[in-house]
């Protein structure tokens, strides 16, 4: 199967925001951009059946009518549409195993200003192989000039230890395809001997802040290499990392953070720096699996 960049679509505004990013993406890709909507009643198709019969006209209507736009907007941009008679998690898994990513809405709740995931979109990032784009209504990026949302380029959050291989090629990947700065974010509690009575030693915060810029240096050395146009900037902020990161995704155009992949044993899981950026931060995110 050719390379595809695949959205999820329920109708709902935050997932036609989500199809708006993902064209934009895949358009940047030059990769083919597939609208999935799964429904477990769709019927087998019946030629010459009036709308007011078909019961699947709802499910080929959203796909329909978020088709048209994109093509519209993004007049070269290869689009295919897929109904699939299944329901959305299992469909959403299967999808994002044949995908660069896959791209789903993220619905705001307005007096709190944080994010509320159902089972569904949680357990597709906890789970997925390959990269998750969450996106909420409002955060799309439509259109080709910048959007001050966008302005602060590619936010990456980095740990320091374990592979960050697959974390790194897509940050870099996604600033290179956007022409965005990027800026890699290191967040580090200090230990407990760092704290003295009028407050923390400056010479022991002095040295874990020049052994953390040391180690992240190291770790993308190899990317500048890799991708030399992207403008790189470091950060290490000595708070909690889920503090430090949904802190620097502050007018962001992305935030990309890791999770850890499972076991088959194990129950899959978010850890805190992915759980903050997902419930926190006001750009889209990108959640990875990393080994």
């Amino acid at each position: 199967m050719e390379p595809v960049v695949t959205v999820g679509l329920d109708g709902s505004p935050e997932s036609l925001a989500a199809a708006r990013w993902a064209a934009d993406e895949a358009e940047r890709r030059k990769l083919t951009l597939r609208l999935l909507h799964a429904w477990p009643l769709l019927v087998p198709e019946q030629p010459n059946v009036p709308a007011e019969m078909d019961q699947n006209y709802w499910a080929r209507r959203i796909v329909h009518n978020a088709r048209a736009e994109l093509q519209t907007r993004h007049p070269g941009l290869p689009v295919v549409g897929s109904l699939v008679a299944d329901d959305a998690q299992n469909a959403l898994l299967r999808a994002a195993s044949e995908s660069e990513m896959i791209v789903l809405g993220s619905r705001g709740l307005v007096p709190v200003e944080s994010y509320f995931l159902g089972d569904i979109s949680m357990s597709v990032v906890a789970r997925a192989e390959r990269p998750v784009v969450l996106v909420r209504a409002g955060t799309s990026g439509r259109g080709p000039q910048p959007t001050p949302a966008a302005a602060g380029g590619v936010v990456v959050a980095l740990k320091l230890h374990g592979s960050c291989e697959d974390l790194l090629e897509f940050a870099f990947g996604t600033a290179a395809a956007r022409g965005m700065p990027l800026r890699a974010v290191h967040g580090q509690s200090l230990p407990l001997e760092a704290y003295v009575p009028w407050g923390v030693d400056h010479e022991v915060t002095e040295g874990i802040t020049q052994d953390a810029q040391r180690r992240l240096r190291q770790t993308l050395r190899p990317w500048r290499d890799k991708f030399p146009l992207v403008e790189v900037t470091e950060s290490i902020a000595l708070e909690s990392p889920a503090k430090a990161v949904v802190r620097a995704a502050e007018g962001a155009g992305l935030l990309v953070v890791g999770r850890r992949e499972h076991r088959r044993a194990l129950a899959p899981h978010l850890g805190p720096v992915a759980q903050a950026a997902i419930h926190h931060a006001r750009c889209p995110v990108a959640v990875v699996p990393r080994a």
